[in-house]
């Protein structure tokens, strides 16, 4: 058998360390809830904690109106598969007005009723902390969500141990983890335009109009609700199979039927948290980590 490549076998070396580091911190947290949604990154999370802490550790998935079902459904199976404990709380964002409203600190007001919710789970079931799946690479982004994190004295195993998504996709890929290269996802609140309330009505023709993209065979989508206007973002590598008369004819039949006066394809491509790109600049500086 031939020995690695020496930057191959450097790179096995440093994930295997950071892997380990993940390990002893998940330890040192004893009795644990973990923010779970079904996303690779807090699977992953979820998983590793169950390894370490057994019956020690709690999954714990907010369900909302902003949580697609088919998320749902798939990262109830994802615990099952792995005998993963979960546990399901409601939340309720959509009662907050500083939510509804949709500005830019969106994601702050959704995580902050989480975490509020969380702590109260935690105390009253005799769990010792909270954990959630942010990594290394979100840092490079605007989310506000961090900062509710970090007022709550949420623990974020993944990024003190350094691991970046294509680390915590590569870990889990070697677990082999289903979920290694299941497309990002967010909530389905992010979809709405800045500015835009959020509503039931939105929420149900975004989910609607990606379960049906889903259906036709895309597999990385987005639908941005612009009010009247659809945009639909795709992966850039499946883009030649949505640029026919024929799939727009079926884009737009569909998209209409969901109340849209205007149905319109992205030639940018799927990208993450380009709604971002649409707020002043001022809004966008990074929080301190406190």
């Amino acid at each position: 058998m031939s020995a690695l490549p020496s930057n191959l076998a450097n790179e096995v070396d440093a994930l295997g360390a950071k892997s380990q580091v993940l390990q002893q911190r998940l330890r040192s947290l004893g009795r644990l809830l973990v923010a779970y949604s079904g996303g690779v990154d807090s699977g992953f999370l979820a998983w590793a904690a169950y390894r370490e802490l057994g019956d020690r550790m709690l999954a714990v998935m907010a369900d909302s109106p902003s949580l697609a079902r088919s998320q749902k459904r798939d990262a109830e199976a994802f615990a099952g598969e792995h005998g993963i404990p979960l546990a399901v709380i409601n939340t309720d964002e959509m009662q907050h007005p500083d939510y509804v409203r949709n500005d830019g600190e969106r994601c702050y007001h959704c995580k902050d009723e989480l975490f509020t919710a969380m702590e109260e789970y935690r105390r009253r079931q005799g769990f010792e902390a909270i954990a959630y799946g942010v990594n290394l690479d979100d840092q490079g982004d605007y989310r506000p969500g961090q900062q509710a994190a970090q007022q709550h004295r949420v623990a974020a195993p993944l990024l003190e141990a350094g691991l970046t998504k294509q680390d915590i996709r590569d870990l889990a890929s070697q677990a082999g983890l289903r979920i290694w290269n299941k497309p990002a996802s967010a909530c389905l609140s992010s979809r709405i335009e800045y500015g835009r309330p959020v509503t039931l009505e939105a929420l149900s023709a975004v989910e609607q109009g990606e379960d049906a993209l889903h259906q036709l065979g895309f597999r990385q989508v987005r639908v941005r609700h612009h009010g009247e206007i659809a945009r639909i973002e795709i992966a850039r590598e499946e883009l030649p199979r949505a640029m026919t008369m024929e799939m727009a004819a079926e884009l737009t039949r569909i998209f209409k039927a969901l109340g849209f006066s205007y149905v319109t394809l992205d030639l940018e491509g799927f990208r993450s948290g380009s709604m971002n790109a649409l707020l002043p600049p001022q809004s966008l500086v990074k929080l301190p980590r406190g």
